[in-house]
């Protein structure tokens, strides 16, 4: 299989293993900022469903932050956590464990509260409940955050969650299976151990770009040729 070309050509062909919720009135498609959302807005357009967010955050490890101890989503100021079991095991006894997750943890949700009215800008969250949900990043890797958000829309009760990619990497995919109902995945490269090796231009989103896409649903006119 061809690497993606960017995250648009990666919402595009994601959104052709969904076409079964194409036109669907009670179908929401929310984003994982940031990387998600362009390939969500991309699936939204294709499938005439809404965009919306579930801010997330990595709980790393206080000396490697890139090694996630948890994550946290949080959606209308309700925020889930659930952690890394493998990487907790390796921080030694529980009890110290818990204590090094929630020093880091209580400095992530005064960010992640942040984010999320930064990105909503005074918008309402789209009701969630009795409605398919489907839940779009744009990779898995340990699949830690999409886990959390999972969690964090559970917690709305949708008739439905799908939790939907274009890559995942090794296990991530039966990582995740328990958090939802459905799982839609283009590409589970066995060779890759990054996201963005599944990706030509996998350059960083910024808050402007979420932000827009947002604000217009993910209009053509937004993101631009």
């Amino acid at each position: 299989m061809q690497p993606f070309s960017d995250r648009r050509d990666a919402g595009r062909r994601l959104a052709g293993r969904l076409q079964r919720y194409a036109g669907r009135p009670d179908v929401l498609v929310l984003g994982l900022p940031r990387g998600g959302i362009p390939v969500a807005a991309e699936v939204g357009r294709a499938l005439g469903a809404p965009l919306d967010l579930v801010a997330v955050r990595k709980v790393g490890v206080p000396s490697h932050p890139e090694l996630a101890m948890g994550a946290m989503a949080t959606i209308a100021g309700r925020t889930e956590t659930v952690f890394n079991e493998e990487v907790m095991a390796s921080l030694g006894r529980r009890k110290m464990a818990i204590q090094t997750f929630e020093l880091v943890a209580s400095r992530e949700r005064v960010e992640l509260a942040r984010r999320e009215a930064s990105y909503r800008a005074g918008r309402p969250v789209v009701g969630l409940a009795g409605r398919i949900v489907i839940l779009v990043d744009d990779g898995l890797a340990t699949g830690c955050t999409m886990r959390a958000a999972a969690a964090a829309v559970r917690r709305h009760e949708p008739a439905r969650l799908v939790i939907a990619v274009p890559v995942a990497i090794g296990t991530a995919c039966r990582d995740v299976q328990d958090a939802a109902d459905e799982i839609v995945c283009v590409w589970t490269p066995a060779a890759f151990r990054a996201v963005g090796q599944a990706y030509q231009n996998f350059e960083q989103t910024t808050d402007e770009e979420v932000r827009m896409l947002l604000a217009t649903g993910g209009s053509n006119d937004a993101a631009g040729p």
